[in-house]
């Protein structure tokens, strides 16, 4: 989607419900054969899945003039046209959340996103979540989906770190691309259940949705879209766990989790991914996954200033690290 395109999806909360346009694309030759929700999804990084979702339910999008379900496996030069109807104002109630500040002006919010929040509703969680927590404590955000507004990235749930907030028009536009384009990276520290055979490497493997489990995703070389993974181990300890720094040059929907579940060292805690027999039996396991984001760096959407924000570990982390160099 072009800069533009993206402009005009972009409103204020208090705009929601005053948007109306319509798109037209086409299919291209390398897209030919995937399913339609999955080429949607591509073409527009910054709307939910879900959201497209219902909108090729409704009708709102079409294939060559006529209506098709979401599993349409599209063809080259498929003509599509896309309706996006006005949105309804937003439903969601602003409630009290806590979540450390790291850094904040007029056009962005850097934050640390505790461990258990869930960033924006969906999938049968319609309170308690980041967003409910930012519109209480600001009134109006951008948004291109009434259900995310200031949201430029995200998080996994049980995944703590630094996460970037838009609070201007301009902010979201360009910190979107931003992310888009690659040009913000991203490092985070990961609690590894085996050491991998090499210190430090990089990781190139596709990933998509399984086609089995719809909560997982799966390297998967004909469906998967590319996704690269640099790690570098910095810690071990004496059960057999590390410590690994994590570098992303994507941001595919569990990444990290999937790139070391292949290596056989999945993340320490991670229930979805990890294994199901053979875990520590010293330490208690963890309530969650063991990935932090440490660090983003990123350039000011106003003042193109090159900026870097680091959340500290969360005190659960922190503490079976502790406990582990205790064990050394």
């Amino acid at each position: 989607m072009a800069e533009s395109d993206v402009d005009d999806h972009i409103m204020t909360t208090a705009e929601s419900g005053k948007r109306n346009r319509q798109d037209s694309l086409t299919i291209e030759t390398t897209e030919a054969g995937q399913r339609l929700d999955h080429v949607l999804t591509y073409r527009y990084p910054q709307l939910s899945r879900s959201f497209l979702s219902a909108l090729i339910h409704s009708g709102h999008i079409l294939v060559q003039g006529r209506q098709v379900k979401a599993a349409y496996k599209v063809r080259a030069y498929d003509s599509l046209t896309v309706d996006f109807p006005p949105s309804p104002p937003s439903a969601l109630q602003p409630e009290p959340i806590d979540f450390p500040v790291l850094f904040e002006d007029e056009h962005l919010l850097v934050l640390s996103k505790p461990p258990g929040l869930v960033v924006h509703p969906g999938s049968g969680q319609h309170s308690g979540t980041l967003v409910h927590g930012l519109l209480h404590r600001y009134l109006d955000l951008p948004a291109v989906d009434a259900e995310r507004p200031g949201i430029v990235h995200r998080l996994d749930k049980e995944t703590s770190g630094v996460m970037l907030v838009a609070k201007t028009k301009m902010a979201l536009r360009t910190l979107m691309a931003s992310f888009k384009n690659r040009e913000i990276k991203k490092t985070y520290h990961a609690l590894l259940s085996r050491c991998p055979r090499d210190r430090q490497g990089r990781m190139t493997a596709p990933i998509a949705r399984h086609p089995v489990h719809r909560k997982k995703m799966a390297i998967d070389e004909k469906r998967g879209r590319y996704a690269a993974t640099d790690w570098q181990i910095i810690e071990e300890f004496a059960n057999g766990w590390c410590l690994a720094e994590i570098v992303i040059e994507t941001g595919r929907t569990h990444q990290i989790r999937v790139h070391m579940a292949a290596l056989q060292a999945a993340v320490v805690g991670d229930s979805l991914y990890g294994p199901t027999g053979g875990q520590n039996t010293i330490l208690p396991r963890p309530q969650r996954q063991m990935l932090h984001a440490s660090t983003l760096w990123f350039a000011h959407p106003y003042s193109g200033e090159q900026l870097g924000y680091t959340a500290p570990l969360w005190h659960d982390m922190q503490g079976l690290l502790d406990s582990l160099r205790g064990m050394q």
